[in-house]
């Protein structure tokens, strides 16, 4: 009984302070909502977190909750940087970019938006005590590069490494049985082997320098140097202020106040004023000088972004239940004359990526369908895109990997004799236990499961050249589960065009014959903060799991990963980071 009343008790508490915080939120969200923008305004941007596709800003509960990813939607940086460029009380913008979590695609967006930005004639200065790699890609598109004179900058080329787990398998007792079709397809070695292929090795070769020289040229460009000259630094790392500026990788090394003198002085007000920052989190609630457009014609931007799954979204994946829910809205609503699927995937599971690739085709003939790719729109990505009325592509987008894999564990060393868990049972025919991870797998299972993995190819690389429009064999030349950046897809057919995501929005609303005034509406919406704030309080048993492995955490998260997957996967590998 003094249970029972301990848990009553704990649900009464829980249930006061939900509805605490939502009338606590209520109060510092009532009241006049546009924020007033002073005259001779700097909008400060702070790019150090991580930046996904779409993202809710609201932070009203801010002082109450920690959260352990700060995240900002490109969608909302890129609208705040479009209506500051038109609002005349905003001056220029402070770019506050150290440590940006964002591939460089997404990066590549944001300078654009930018160099738009600018074009107004208002300044871009980024400021840093210190800067990484892709913190020196973005912030090259400023007027002004300033770094703290004790700062330090990573300029050295790019690494990617992938995270190989064979050697963990092999001393916990874990075997995994691998079913795949692609030389290229490289998603599994992490789990047989300790290093990468010949043909991992290739492609990544490829599509890294590929990617280097977009961005590098791009850096080249806006600081008035050669491609000479960033080998060069490249191969001859400066990471110093003084050796930056010597260099001319930035334009100024200064300290804080120093910064601080040289906005005011753009600024045009005296040394002892106070210069009027604005946060994005506030200047998103300012007046909108950006025209919205017709609202009786739209143009639908579905986002898509995270692992492929079934079943219903977490907000952090993109499961077909949930996004085919999203697309059939858009292709019912009279309002909407276009579709444009913004993909940010690595893939996942194949079963998923083929029932959305159904749905795509069945929408397509009610209106035009669009892909824009972001950073990653590959294996599973690339199966929802190959469907679209046409493709476009960043140019450091990692595209392609057309190719499925299969795998399932056999954990019967661990749980047998390191664990001394034992199993035993009675099947009524030959195949009943069939798949399992207590045992060895008969080579008739074997081959049952290659050849669904040699189907699942087989109808992915048909599917595919037919979207492109491509003979087969000409398809799977370029398939076999090899990744391509965009530039590289553009030249062998998997793409259509180079460009952004609101390139493909104007492509799209030109098919219609909307040219000028149209709307662009965002699915699904961002989640609300109260919905954030229950994420939290449901997974805060799972961050503190995560507390206590500390550093191996990221590793446990990639078991527990592969142990949920469908056993066909069509996606990249695990853990690829580019650096």
């Amino acid at each position: 009984m003094l249970q029972f009343f301990k848990y009553v008790f704990a649900t009464l508490v829980g249930l006061f302070l939900f509805f605490l915080l939502i009338g606590i939120g209520s109060l510092f969200s009532s009241g006049d909502s546009v924020v007033s923008v002073k005259e001779n305004s700097v909008l400060q941007i702070d790019l150090n977190k991580q930046i996904v596709e779409n993202a809710s800003i609201d932070n009203s509960f801010a002082a109450f909750l920690q959260t352990s990813v700060s995240k900002t939607g490109l969608v909302t940086l890129k609208e705040a940087i479009a209506n500051a460029k038109l609002d005349p009380n905003v001056k220029g913008i402070y770019l506050d970019s150290e440590y940006p979590q964002a591939g460089f695609s997404t990066l590549g967006e944001l300078r654009i938006a930018l160099k738009d930005f600018k074009e107004s004639g208002k300044f871009v200065y980024s400021y840093g005590e210190v800067m990484s790699e892709k913190a020196v890609y973005l912030n090259s598109v400023a007027d002004k590069v300033f770094l703290n004179k004790a700062g330090a900058l990573e300029f050295n080329g790019l690494f990617g490494q992938v995270t190989f787990f064979k050697g963990l398998f092999d001393k916990i007792g874990v075997k995994p049985v691998i079913f795949k079709v692609g030389d290229y397809k490289s998603a599994v070695e992490p789990f047989f082997g300790t290093n990468l292929s010949p043909e991992n090795k290739e492609q990544m070769t490829s599509y890294l320098t590929s990617i280097s020289n977009q961005i590098y040229g791009e850096i080249a460009e806006d600081r008035g140097m050669t491609m000479v000259q960033i080998n060069e630094l490249l191969n001859h790392p400066v990471n110093s202020a003084d050796k930056a500026l010597e260099k001319g990788i930035i334009t100024d090394a200064v300290y804080l106040d120093e910064f601080e003198a040289a906005v005011r002085e753009k600024l045009g007000i005296k040394k002892d004023d106070k210069i009027n920052f604005v946060s994005l989190e506030k200047y998103i609630k300012a007046k909108k000088y950006v025209e919205s457009g017709e609202r009786n014609n739209r143009i639908a931007v579905i986002i898509g972004q995270g692992d492929i799954v079934s079943g219903e979204t977490d907000g952090e994946n993109i499961a077909s239940d949930s996004w085919i829910a999203e697309l059939r809205k858009v292709v019912k609503d009279k309002k909407v004359k276009a579709i444009v699927l913004r993909i940010n995937s690595g893939g996942g599971s194949a079963l998923a990526s083929e029932i959305m690739w159904r749905e795509i085709e069945l929408a397509k003939k009610e209106k035009p369908v669009y892909a824009s790719m972001g950073d990653y729109a590959a294996s599973g990505g690339y199966y929802m895109a190959m469907a679209c009325d046409t493709i476009v592509a960043n140019p450091t987008t990692l595209t392609g990997s057309i190719g499925i894999f299969g795998m399932l564990v056999n954990a019967q060393e661990l749980l047998n004799n390191k664990l001394g868990v034992t199993f035993d049972g009675v099947e009524t025919h030959e195949h009943a236990d069939f798949p399992s991870v207590v045992s060895e797998m008969s080579d008739v299972e074997k081959m049952m499961m290659q050849n669904n993995v040699d189907r699942g190819y087989e109808k992915f690389t048909s599917k595919a050249a037919e979207g492109r429009k491509m003979k087969l064999e000409n398809l799977k030349a370029v398939a076999g589960g090899r990744v391509w950046t965009g530039l590289q897809a553009k030249g062998n057919g998997l793409i259509d065009i180079i460009g952004n995501l609101e390139e493909t929005v104007k492509l799209a609303a030109n098919r219609v014959g909307i040219k000028d005034d149209y709307q662009v509406k965002y699915y699904p919406t961002p989640k609300s903060e109260i919905d954030v704030i229950m994420d939290k309080i449901m997974n805060q048993s799972s961050a503190k799991f995560d507390e206590n492995l500390g550093m191996f955490a990221p590793y446990m998260k990639e078991i527990n990963k592969l142990v949920k997957m469908d056993k066909i996967q069509a996606r990249l590998p695990f853990e690829l980071k580019i650096e």
